[in-house]
């Protein structure tokens, strides 16, 4: 090969390699949009250890666009109506697995029962994007009902026939 054809073969791949560009194809998002969306379904319910909070998986940044990076949670809880506070970040560790987990719980063994906590939970991704809280639980901690005891179970009377 000449030098000529190898220099115009170069300088072919390299105005092909310019105009293919570096991959990005489109405009950067603002750190808003690149959250993850807020969770709207936390819930808490009564445990034979504490309170048990259980919320579904985001799967969207704010900006609409579908999340492939989440990384924590940060549990946020406030004692009456004090101020809200980091209580535990949990780990998502799916993101290799073939199927990603749809709901996530966690038990706060930290509570007395009769006393009201207040929750939130905060998602992030990998980079550093921080959701908005999600909505807001309030929970008195009771003991949690007993199962029925079958020795002694009744069933409720049906209503009257009309």
């Amino acid at each position: 090969m000449t030098a000529g054809v190898f220099r115009k073969s170069t300088l072919a791949f390299a105005i092909a390699a310019a105009l293919a560009g570096c991959g990005v194809k489109s405009e950067p998002l603002p750190p808003e949009m690149a959250r993850p969306q807020r969770i709207l379904n936390l819930r808490a319910s009564a445990a034979a250890g504490g309170i048990n909070l259980a919320w579904g998986r985001p799967t969207r940044y704010s900006g609409g666009h579908v999340m492939r990076d989440l990384s924590d949670f940060v549990i946020l809880r406030g004692e009456g109506s004090g101020q809200m506070k980091a209580l535990v970040e949990i780990p998502v560790t799916d993101q290799q697995r073939f199927q990603l987990q749809h709901e996530f719980s966690y038990l706060d063994n930290e509570t007395k029962i009769g006393e009201r906590y207040r929750y939130a939970v905060i998602s992030e991704t990998r980079d550093g994007y921080r959701s908005l809280p999600s909505n807001e639980v309030d929970f008195i901690r009771k003991h949690p009902l007993s199962p029925p005891n079958p020795e002694n179970f009744k069933l409720p009377k049906p209503p009257p026939a009309n």
